[in-house]
């Protein structure tokens, strides 16, 4: 009787140790357990830790309460501007109602993801290129707000969502390249023309400043030969200028100024070289005057006459 008794005892352990090892359950501190019996939700949501149901009757669904980083596929579209451009993005969500994220909707992830990109493709339609490249700020606020209406009422609330990158086709790159050099070469020209007018201002009124000495200008040269010769260069280029020419000029003209009465003396006109003979157009030759001689005052004048023996005779 007593070994009936024990073997009673212990069969009954065993059936109780075998039904809390089916009803127990354990839920961990980032998850949420949902309670279904007989396909109904039962109670409040299980909190964290061990939790007893009923075996065959109840079933605990588990939902996690992270934040869950959803990436958003990369979608294809046409801008405001008629740009065609690849947008892919990504969303941080998490479940705040375990109970509504599980009855209300198949699968909370798969509509958060179906959403977004939806909503994605839509902000794609609704802005430029501009705004897709620089201000991705407002288009996040935007598509944050369109996938969070919805899923409001999914038990679902949507953290934050991110643009991470815009792909555009290599012609539009290559034209905003183009763009973009041309401006950085347009700021350069506009600061170098500004440079050049501040340099004229201070050059002219170092001119102005030198005109009164014009030492002051030698020295800035001799200046420019000590800078340029430094360099050990083989040729060395030195600008005169006029002023030091003028300068060279005066220094060179007599003290004494000339006296009135003095007569200009011009330079002697060398003597002109007369050939001995001279043809005359009809192929006559004639005897060249004698310049060492004295000459009357008709000295160039020659009369020809006929000769009968063929010459000509001079008088």
């Amino acid at each position: 009787m007593l070994q009936e008794l024990v073997g009673a005892i212990v069969a009954l352990v065993c059936v109780a140790l075998v039904y809390t090892g089916m009803a127990a359950r354990v839920v961990k501190q980032y998850e949420r357990g949902v309670l279904f019996r007989l396909g109904r939700v039962a109670g409040e949501v299980r909190p964290p830790g061990l939790t007893l149901i009923i075996p065959f009757v109840d079933r605990l669904a588990k939902v996690n309460m992270q934040i869950v980083t959803l990436p958003i596929p990369a979608q294809e579209g046409i801008t405001r501007d008629n740009v065609t451009v690849r947008v892919d993005a990504v969303v941080y969500f998490r479940v705040v109602d375990a109970t509504s994220a599980l009855v209300k909707v198949e699968d909370y992830k798969f509509a958060v993801s179906q959403m977004a990109q939806t909503s994605l493709r839509s902000i794609i339609g609704k802005s430029d290129l501009d705004d897709l490249l620089s201000n991705r700020e407002q288009l996040n606020q935007g598509l944050e707000l369109m996938i969070d209406s919805p899923a409001v009422g999914w038990g679902i609330q949507v953290d934050r969502v991110e643009i991470k990158d815009v792909s555009l086709p290599d012609t539009m790159k290559r034209s905003m390249a183009r763009q973009a050099e041309a401006d950085r070469e347009r700021r350069a020209r506009i600061i170098n023309a500004d440079a050049e007018l501040q340099a004229s201002k201070k050059l002219a009124e170092a001119a102005q400043q030198m005109s009164g000495t014009p030492a002051a200008l030698q020295l800035r040269l001799l200046q420019t030969v000590m800078a340029v010769s430094a360099e050990k260069n083989s040729t060395l280029v030195l600008p005169i200028p006029v002023e030091l020419l003028h300068f060279l000029e005066r220094g060179n003209r007599p003290d004494t100024p000339p006296t009135e009465g003095t007569a200009h003396q011009t330079p002697e006109q060398p003597p002109k070289e007369i050939t001995p003979e001279e043809t005359t157009p009809n192929g006559d030759r004639t005897q060249a005057p004698d310049l060492n001689g004295a000459l009357g005052p008709e000295i160039g004048r020659h009369h020809l006459t006929p000769n009968p023996g063929g010459g000509s005779r001079s008088d």
